[in-house]
């Protein structure tokens, strides 16, 4: 069995009061985090979690609300934590540097840390399943943006398979992302439209019975969204929503 804790089901604007996007996958084979955004670790201590106990984090793509966290969460292991738990982190390419440039500018003059722990990167390469501490994780390049790679992901854990559409438009990979997950967690920023690149509900309402997982969870609303959300009878996301699998 696995626990699908919801630490930030929010936008990169923060609308209707939530925290970044960030997921918490724990099973008994390990605990996996699904994109860190800047709110990850003050989320992970207000939902009494250790950041020590995650041993895998995987980021759909490099866009500050995703990934903007992992500064932070390193250097909490390094010096407040006192991590000396081996940490995989996998992502698109690039990823190791991205975080470096983000913690230069965050944290200047402090230079690489010296880390206590063994950390290792991964890059994701399309549809190829890579190993990331206890997880199994693929990702499918979806329709985001032409700047930066960015993924959905499949992410194998415990004996589920659960599917995250990153950020994106509608694409044809997100069929193949949701076919036979236990959980696909799905952007749906916008209600009958969206801005540019993303999901709106009008557009899943239409597709959804292509999407062949066994859950579906919308997640990353846009403050439209969220007030048509409750009347439309659906199944949400929210901050600190725990459910098992």
């Amino acid at each position: 069995m696995t626990h699908v804790h919801f630490l930030g089901t929010g936008d990169a604007f923060g609308s209707g009061g939530r925290r970044h996007t960030a997921t918490l996958l724990r099973s008994d084979a390990g605990q996996v985090l699904v994109d860190c955004g800047p709110s990850t670790l003050a989320a992970l201590r207000a939902e009494r979690l250790s950041p020590c106990a995650v041993d895998a984090i995987a980021v759909t793509h490099l866009h500050g609300d995703h990934f903007a966290g992992l500064p932070f969460l390193l250097m909490d292991a390094h010096y407040a934590a006192g991590r000396t738990r081996p940490l995989t982190v996998v992502g698109p390419p690039g990823i190791a540097d991205a975080v470096a440039r983000a913690h230069d500018v965050l944290f200047p003059g402090t230079g690489a840390l010296p880390l206590r722990f063994p950390l290792t990167w991964l890059e994701l390469d399309p549809r190829v399943a890579v190993e990331a501490g206890p997880a199994r994780v693929t990702g499918m390049p979806v329709a985001h943006s032409t700047a930066t790679p960015c993924f959905g992901l499949r992410v194998e854990l415990g004996g589920g398979v659960f599917a995250f559409s990153g950020d994106t438009e509608w694409t044809e990979a997100l069929v193949d992302l949701a076919d036979g997950a236990d959980l696909f967690l799905c952007e749906c920023q916008g209600y009958d439209t969206a801005p540019p690149h993303h999901l709106s509900y009008a557009t899943l309402d239409a597709q959804r019975a292509r999407l062949a997982c066994h859950r579906l969870l919308l997640t990353h609303m846009g403050e439209e969204m969220l007030a048509q959300a409750a009347a439309l009878g659906i199944a949400t996301a929210h901050d600190g929503l725990i459910i098992e699998i």
